[in-house]
């Protein structure tokens, strides 16, 4: 267990997994509750989308410029400012909610800032992770130690918000979000920041999206992982958009089901994010990627197609785990294969494809939903995902035995 936490020894990054630790159960906390308020209002799969949509849209639209940003300044600072931010916006969608003067065009709107934030935020917080380790044969695994602290909040934030929304409704669960975001704040300004070089070249953010797509141009492996990430994430991911549905209508639950959905999903992500963390730096596979988006979209076509609470909960959980081995298997091959001073461009095109392309299919995921009904838009996604999956798998194999042709023949 000592090689699982082995990146912990390093200073900045036990308290950035601290501080992180405690901000992300709010965060999936607050997920949660705007999903249930949202469809507890108006009783559509539409909204739903629409409101998932309006919070991740401008992670595709603002990554390139996130990417630069990451890449010019200081990412440090550049993440303890979206932190910053992203307090504020907590605080305010709390207040709204608490004094009942909350709307669905409100919780839209803030979700869309939220989504503005978080477009500048994660590619700083993805880089910024190679800069808290000194040592860089621990960098895969902080990289997997960064997913069980995401996926720990997903078992723990869903569990904790599912009491608070049965006994005393949405509003605690956004103040708890607020405040959690203390301890981040908190954690990253008792860090001891080396100081960056000093970069004499500073692309703009177009520039430095043409320079992303050059370097991934001269690396195919990395070029087809995201492109991968792409198609599943439009195709598989946005199905958490209609899990209220299927906790109200479908199983005929509350927000304790509602609640068990995410939770169990989240523990299966959290055994995944564990496996990952206990590999060996050079023990990874880009295979193990691909059959990992396979796993992910079985379990969620199974999951659309299971008569039973306790069935779908058994293959939610190992779609949860196919899911963050994917996840995070992709970060893991970025980060372990780019250089240093491309690592913020090239992330934000894995940024663009994780959580950019995911608003989109969330849209049409929720205008298929009302007009075909969850559980047959679900298993259409997962089928999808499956043909997707297959498609990269094949161009894989494809690509192996050319190069072992090419290195036979030299």
């Amino acid at each position: 267990m000592a090689g699982v936490f082995r990146s912990l020894q390093h200073r900045n990054f036990r308290l950035y997994y601290a501080g992180q630790s405690v901000s992300l159960i709010g965060t999936w906390m607050q997920r949660l509750a705007v999903g249930w308020l949202v469809y507890n209002a108006t009783h559509s799969a539409f909204l739903l989308g629409l409101v998932s949509f309006c919070g991740q849209i401008p992670t595709l639209l603002l990554s390139p410029y996130g990417g630069t940003v990451a890449d010019r300044y200081s990412r440090y600072r550049v993440l303890l400012f979206t932190q910053v931010a992203s307090l504020v916006q907590a605080t305010v969608l709390a207040w709204l909610v608490l004094s009942g003067h909350y709307a669905t065009w409100a919780v839209a709107g803030l979700s869309l800032l939220l989504g503005t934030i978080n477009a500048f935020d994660i590619p700083a917080r993805q880089s910024l992770i190679a800069e808290l380790v000194d040592d860089r044969a621990h960098l895969p695994n902080a990289i997997a130690l960064n997913s069980t602290m995401v996926n720990l909040a997903r078992l723990v934030g869903p569990a904790v918000a599912g009491l608070l929304l049965a006994r005393f409704g949405e509003g605690p669960c956004f103040v708890v979000n607020a405040v959690s975001f203390v301890a981040v704040v908190a954690s990253l300004l008792l860090m001891r920041m080396a100081p960056r070089p000093v970069r004499t070249h500073r692309p703009g953010a177009w520039e430095g999206l043409r320079e992303g797509w050059a370097y991934l141009r001269q690396a195919p492996m990395l070029r087809r992982q995201i492109l991968l990430m792409a198609g599943i994430s439009f195709c598989v991911m946005p199905f958490g958009t209609l899990l209220p549905v299927f906790a109200k209508d479908v199983f005929h639950g509350g927000a304790g089901t509602f609640g068990w959905l995410n939770s169990l999903s989240g523990l299966g992500s959290l055994v995944g994010a564990f496996y990952l963390a206990a590999q060996p730096a050079g023990g990874r596979r880009t295979q193990l990627i691909t059959y990992a988006a396979l796993v992910f979209s079985a379990s969620v076509l199974v999951f659309a197609l299971s008569p039973q609470l306790a069935v779908a909960l058994v293959f939610i959980t190992l779609g949860g785990a196919g899911m963050m081995l994917f996840i995070a298997g992709t970060n893991t091959a970025i980060q372990t294969n780019v250089a240093d001073h491309m690592r913020g461009r090239v992330l934000s095109y894995y940024v663009m494809a994780f959580q950019g392309i995911q608003p989109l299919g969330a849209l049409l995921v929720g205008w298929l939903a009302r007009h075909m009904g969850a559980p047959h838009t679900v298993a259409v996604q997962g089928a999808v995902g499956l043909a997707v999956g297959l498609a990269f798998w094949w161009q894989g194999r494809r690509a192996a035995v050319e190069n072992s042709l090419v290195r036979a023949s030299n």
